[in-house]
């Protein structure tokens, strides 16, 4: 027994001793190793997370950059709209005057030819100016 004792207590238990010390460096190693990771892998999530921020950011300037432009278009567009209505409004109205002239010139002369005749059909005589003078009077009021 004191052989076997001397054998273990000599020889097997260092070698025993030293294994469990190897194991134990690995296991403190290996937990050291995971703590520096975890700690990369927060870093890369807090990058990540700002670079989506910065992203989301930058996606709204271009957004309201867009929406500006095309706002500024749209009013080009609308003022050059509006302006071209305007001249075509114009165009119409000088067009109507001149239809409405024309119209106030043919009932002149209708009204004139039509107090010509019924002057003659009444067996009287009237002359140009007179038939004139009677009818600008009449359509005055």
């Amino acid at each position: 027994l004191v052989v076997i004792y001397l054998v273990l207590s000599r020889v097997a238990l260092p070698r025993i001793a030293a294994v469990l010390a190897e194991r134990q460096g690995t296991i403190t190693n290996d937990i050291a190793t995971a703590e520096d990771l975890k700690q990369k892998a927060v870093e890369a999530e807090e990058a990540y997370n700002k670079a989506l921020a910065d992203a989301r950011t930058e996606a709204n300037t271009i957004i309201a950059d867009t929406k500006a432009d095309i706002q500024k278009d749209l009013d080009v567009a609308l003022a050059k709209a509006d302006a071209e209505i305007a001249a075509k409004t114009a165009e119409g109205e000088k067009a109507i005057a001149a239809i409405r002239e024309g119209a106030l010139e043919s009932v002149k002369t209708v009204a004139k030819d039509t107090a010509k005749e019924l002057v003659a059909a009444m067996g009287g005589t009237a002359d140009a100016k007179t038939i004139t003078a009677a009818v600008t009077a009449r359509m005055k009021g």
